[in-house]
């Protein structure tokens, strides 16, 4: 349903008039051979088209307009777009069409260019909670900045375990180990021997490998 609201007119005289122009780009002295359209996909569209526009004006004439009419109408607009998805998704993709030839058959060009994300300025933490034995929740937990910010497309949770009586770390750069997730919620499992321990754990936001700014260091004790 997505790809039909992105490109195809949701009025169905626009839809006829697209499918319309797409018939007189491929037809005889047009496009199809350069894009490998087959014919038989030509006719199956013009046909399709036929049934579509004859479905249309009998369901809007005020004499031939009946429950079962509207009905063949919807059906043969279905129809319809369903072979235009099919032609956009295996011709008009590969070979890369010019903007021009988007342009032409009614369609958005496709945007190339990628949009940088930039480098995450936000701050987060975590919460951590029990999830089971030697094993640990933790929750991603927004300090500074917004969650939506396209920058913050990740999570580089670092940690680190300290045996009772060792030295704990004193600041983030002394975490050892880490993981990267998507998710605001994510679970570490720890050993059997772990259990007891205490885990130091600090997050930076991560986009593409860039780094955002130290949250604050959590510690919790591994159950």
């Amino acid at each position: 349903m997505g790809e039909y609201k992105n490109w195809m007119p949701g009025v169905r005289t626009d839809q006829l008039a697209m499918s319309k122009e797409w018939m007189q780009l491929l037809g005889p002295g047009g496009k199809a051979a350069a894009w490998n359209v087959p014919v038989d996909t030509l006719t199956a569209l013009g046909s399709a088209w036929s049934a579509a526009q004859g479905a249309l004006d009998t369901a809007v004439n005020e004499t031939t307009r009946t429950p079962v009419a509207t009905a063949r109408c919807r059906e043969a607009f279905a129809a319809l777009t369903e072979i235009m998805r099919d032609i956009k998704r295996r011709y008009f993709l590969d070979p890369p069409l010019t903007e021009a030839d988007y342009i032409s058959l009614g369609l958005k060009p496709r945007d190339t260019i990628s949009t940088p994300s930039g480098v995450p300025t936000a701050q987060v933490t975590v919460e951590t909670y029990l999830a089971g034995r030697h094993e640990m929740g933790v929750k991603i937990v927004y300090v500074t900045g917004n969650p939506g910010e396209s920058a913050n497309k990740g999570y580089r949770v670092w940690y680190a375990l300290i045996a009772p009586g060792e030295e704990e770390p004193g600041n983030p750069e002394k975490l050892t180990k880490s993981f990267y997730t998507k998710r605001k919620k994510d679970l570490i499992e720890f050993d059997f021997e772990d259990s007891g321990k205490r885990a130091f754990l600090a997050v930076q936001v991560e986009n593409d490998g860039k780094k955002g700014p130290w949250g604050p260091m959590v510690s919790a004790v591994i159950p």
